[in-house]
């Protein structure tokens, strides 16, 4: 019988939590029902893994980190959309650490589709077209946008820009006005 209270979705909400303070790698569905106070056989009836759990830990940090780029980009073209898009996954990476790792969980092609992923790579190449990239180009400066964002993010949560001048944020600032001269003048093969 299920837990009064407890839902596949309350679950992943708490896992998501979970995520935030120990990290992505250590949610499980043991830890998540030691947080809940209860069996981990009795989450079961709403999970039927640790990789369910994992996969919608994930789905919701994508659909979050989307509805935010979508909020942070409306009005905005150009340079100003390039900053603050990539701002949004720094400052989610900054506030949400676990869920930021598992916005980035390989998923299966059946949950990949039915994820806001989609709307991220809508978004990135709706910035793109204000740098007037066609294809093949514009596939090429969605993987560089996202290389470099999830890049620097990665190495500065692990502390990669603590122990040096100057600091992350002026790198980072740096880092997207050359990202925005580089994609005004894209080269050409």
């Amino acid at each position: 019988m299920a837990r009064a209270g407890l839902t596949a979705e309350r679950l992943v909400r708490a896992g998501a939590e979970l995520a935030d303070e120990v990290g992505f790698g250590q949610v499980t569905v043991s830890a998540l029902a030691r947080r809940f106070d209860v069996k981990a056989a009795s989450l079961y009836s709403h999970l039927k893994n640790s990789q369910e759990l994992k996969t919608g830990i994930a789905l919701l940090a994508l659909e979050e980190l989307a509805d935010r780029a979508a909020d942070a980009l409306a009005g905005r073209a150009g340079k100003d959309a390039l900053q603050a898009f990539a701002n949004v996954y720094r400052d989610y990476a900054h506030e949400h650490p676990g869920r930021y790792e598992a916005a980035r969980f390989r998923l299966d092609p059946e949950a990949a589709a039915a994820s806001a992923g989609g709307r991220h790579a809508q978004m990135t190449r709706a910035i793109l077209r204000g740098y007037d990239l066609a294809e093949p180009d514009q596939t090429h400066a969605v993987r560089l946008l996202g290389s470099v964002f999830h890049g620097y993010v990665s190495l500065e949560s692990a502390g990669g820009f603590s122990h040096s001048a100057p600091d992350s944020q002026e790198s980072w600032t740096r880092i997207l006005d050359a990202l925005d001269k580089l994609l005004r003048n894209w080269p050409t093969p």
